[in-house]
């Protein structure tokens, strides 16, 4: 075990351990990278392999990107170990102070995949970057209704 792994199983008792985890992990990269994470931070922790499992790389680029969604995870291969780029939207590569709140939240879904939902990521993020969940997603959605539309 890399102490990646979530710890519970597909019970009902598997949803609060998994938060459990992600939690720890995100309070630990906070740890080692914060207390405040700013966009030198965010590139550190993105190279930890024990915070952010495999390679990830930010890629500005909307190409790949729904209406309305600031960030996407495209798998570089077939296996996660091939690694990442996680496609921001343009809108905010001279924004620095958004890319911590935009990029933790897709943590969870880069370290765990499918099994990682919106409200593992909002947790994540939020714990990540010291902040009540709902000042999180509140601050997330204020960024997506930022960027310009198609």
């Amino acid at each position: 075990m890399t102490g990646n792994e979530p710890t519970g199983g597909d019970g009902p008792e598997a949803d609060p351990a998994f938060n459990a985890h992600l939690k720890a992990r995100a309070a630990a990269a906070r740890d080692r990278y914060g207390p405040a994470i700013d966009a030198a931070a965010l590139a550190r922790l993105l190279a930890d392999r024990e915070i952010v499992r495999w390679p990830t790389e930010l890629c500005f680029d909307a190409r790949p990107l729904q209406e309305g969604e600031f960030a996407y995870p495209q798998p570089l291969g077939f296996h996660p170990s091939d690694g990442f780029c996680l496609f921001v939207h343009p809108h905010f590569e001279q924004r620095p102070d958004a890319l911590p709140l935009l990029v933790a939240y897709h943590i969870p879904s880069i370290n765990y995949g499918s099994i990682a939902e919106a409200r593992h990521a909002e947790l994540y993020g939020a714990t990540l970057l010291g902040l009540d969940v709902e000042v999180y997603y509140r601050e997330l959605c204020a960024l997506a209704d930022s960027m310009p539309r198609r």
